[in-house]
C-alpha cells in the first residue's frame, strides 16, 4: 500500500494559474455493462496501466485506484477547467477502445459494442472526506477473492 493518506493527498498539488488557484480531487466509480465481473487477470492489469497513462498524459494525478472484478474506484485530481463528465468520457472511451483492441473476445460479451455502463458515480473530496474515500477503497480490497 501507499505511504498513507497524507502522502497521497499531497500528490494533488495546489495549482496556480493566471485565473485561479485550486486543489481538486474526485472519487469516480463505474462498472462494466451488465455489471459483468471481467476485470480480472490480464484485463485488470492492462486496465490499470491504461488508467495511469491516460491520466498522466493529461496531468490528472491519480491519488488512488482499485480495480475490482465488476467495478473501478479512481480517486484523482482534475483541473476545474475540465468538466468531470468530459474526463469520465475520455477515461471510459479510451479504456474501452484499447481493451477491445487488446482483448477481442471482450467485444463478444457486450451487445452494442459498449464495454462500460453509461452511468458513473462522482464525489468531490477535501482533506477530511478524502480520508473516508481512501478507507472505503482499502476496505473493498478484501472483496476481490469472493467474486
Amino acid at each position: 500500500k501507499q505511504a498513507g493518506f497524507a502522502a497521497m493527498w499531497n500528490m494533488v498539488q495546489v495549482v496556480h494559474n493566471r485565473n485561479s488557484v485550486y486543489q481538486t480531487a474526485y472519487h469516480l466509480v463505474w462498472f462494466p455493462k451488465y455489471r459483468k465481473a471481467l476485470l480480472t487477470g490480464q484485463v485488470a492489469k492492462t486496465l490499470d496501466g491504461l488508467l495511469d497513462v491516460i491520466c498522466q498524459e493529461r496531468g490528472w494525478p491519480v491519488i488512488s485506484k482499485e480495480i475490482q472484478p465488476d467495478h473501478i474506484h479512481l480517486f484523482l485530481g482534475i483541473p476545474p477547467a475540465i468538466a468531470v463528465a468530459d474526463a469520465v468520457k475520455i477515461i471510459k472511451g479510451t479504456t474501452a477502445r484499447k481493451l477491445f483492441a487488446r482483448f477481442p473476445a471482450l467485444r463478444k460479451q457486450f451487445r452494442g459494442g459498449s464495454l462500460w455502463s453509461p452511468s458513473y458515480y462522482v464525489g468531490t473530496a477535501g482533506n477530511v472526506s478524502a480520508e473516508t474515500i481512501q478507507r472505503y477503497i482499502e476496505r473493498t480490497e478484501h472483496i476481490k477473492g469472493r467474486r
